[in-house]
């Protein structure tokens, strides 16, 4: 893993560290998240390099999963084995299309990371990477998906029984300063002692 720029330090010890310029490919978290299409059938951006560098295991899954339930909808989440990456899971999650906030994509967003959360948690996995969920080809404004995203995790990791670590994978230097900001943000309005914020010197 790489060095994180800043973590939430939980009361209970639990944390959410923010990486970045990082690849989530590469990450040793026990499951990583995947930005999915509701086809599941690989994609461009986080969604292709996750494909390519697990290999075909990821997408044989995918299919089954497919075949099973039809096309994954936005804000739902599904798990398959990491094929070849260092990670054992890919937990893959449908962000929403940004439509000027009028389709209530926040909502959605929010249960891309409540159901990714669920369900690494239903799987007994303790660590688990995020990517910036819709920020790319879906057009989400990354300062508005930040606030979504920690205030989601914060409010979710806090119920978590086994996971214990949820790292955000940002992709440039300038998107993990965003989420660093929204983290020190909302440590500033929960209760004193709830959440810590620490920023790497």
């Amino acid at each position: 893993m790489a060095d994180y720029a800043a973590r939430l330090v939980f009361s209970d010890g639990k944390i959410a560290e923010f990486a970045g310029p990082a690849d989530i490919t590469k990450e040793s978290t026990e499951a990583i998240v995947n930005a999915a299409n509701s086809s599941l059938l690989g994609g461009g951006g986080v969604d292709g390099a996750i494909h390519r560098a697990g290999g075909p295991a990821i997408l044989e899954e995918c299919r089954r999963i497919v075949a099973e339930i039809g096309r994954l909808p936005a804000g739902k989440a599904v798990l398959t084995t990491g094929g070849r990456l260092a990670a054992k899971y890919v937990v893959h999650t449908v962000g929403p299309i940004y439509s000027g906030g009028r389709q209530n994509e926040a909502e959605t967003l929010a249960s891309c990371y409540r159901e990714s959360i669920r369900i690494a948690d239903d799987h007994g996995i303790h660590s688990l990477a995020f990517p910036s969920i819709s920020t790319g080809a879906f057009g989400y404004p990354i300062d508005e998906a930040a606030d979504v995203a920690v205030r989601s995790v914060v409010e979710h990791l806090s119920a978590a029984a086994h996971l214990r670590l949820v790292r955000f994978v940002l992709f440039s230097a300038a998107d993990c300063e965003t989420y660093v900001r929204a983290a020190e943000t909302l440590s500033r309005k929960l209760a004193a002692g709830s959440v810590i914020f620490e920023k790497q010197s």
